[in-house]
């Protein structure tokens, strides 16, 4: 039996760890593709920019491999889809297509995050326990849920909103294109990611009792 305003912990993890392994990732899989296809368009050609990216996710998939004996999950599949980018890229012989692909993306990831929220089955409170243990008494809270639903919905629109800025600046040119995928999106998903973890951090505490607490590592 819960005794009422009991506070409820959550413990979080080392956030600088975390934070290193995001940057990391951010730069293997969006700064450096990004930076080749880039620099290979004004030598070499679109073809051999496609190239230097799938071989720049082989070898550095290799290197990961060799010196740590381990493949993340999350870089595999980061790596699985900008392959799987340039291959329909290069098939179809269009940079377009390359920087199109995210954008339909973005559509998909909007559609999922505000349509789990409209049925009241928050994505999101998925996603946090993926990150943090959240106790069972705030996973079946309908307050607690509605709030994921809110992060949902902020989540949402932040994809709604990179799917037209990308295909805004697409207009504007490959160049431009390039670093509207390379540069803004990425700072669009971090100013979310700081949004949305500011705005359940402050209500889940405020509102709900909720303790948060540092992992023992």
């Amino acid at each position: 039996m819960l005794i009422e305003n009991q506070p409820r912990v959550i413990e979080i993890p080392h956030l600088p760890a975390a934070a290193k392994h995001s940057l990391r990732l951010l730069l293997e899989t969006v700064l450096v593709p990004t930076a080749l296809l880039y620099a290979c368009l004004h030598t070499v050609g679109a073809f051999w920019g496609f190239v230097a990216i799938i071989g720049w996710c082989v070898a550095t998939l290799a290197v990961r491999w060799v010196t740590e004996r381990r493949l993340p999950g999350t870089l595999v599949l980061a790596f699985g889809i900008v392959v799987a980018r340039s291959c329909t890229a290069m098939a179809l012989s269009s940079v377009y297509i390359y920087l199109l692909q995210p954008v339909v993306g973005s559509a998909v990831m909007a559609a999922l995050f505000l349509g789990s929220a409209a049925v009241g089955r928050p994505i999101t409170l998925k996603l946090a326990q993926d990150f943090v243990t959240l106790p069972a008494t705030l996973i079946h809270d309908r307050k607690v849920r509605r709030l994921f639903a809110q992060i949902c919905v902020l989540w949402g629109c932040s994809r709604l909103l990179d799917a037209g800025m990308s295909l805004g600046v697409l207009h504007w040119g490959v160049d431009a294109g390039l670093l509207s995928r390379g540069v803004l999106s990425g700072l669009l998903t971090g100013l979310t990611i700081c949004v949305c973890a500011y705005f359940g951090w402050t209500r889940l505490h405020r509102n709900h009792g909720v303790v948060f607490r540092r992992a023992t590592i």
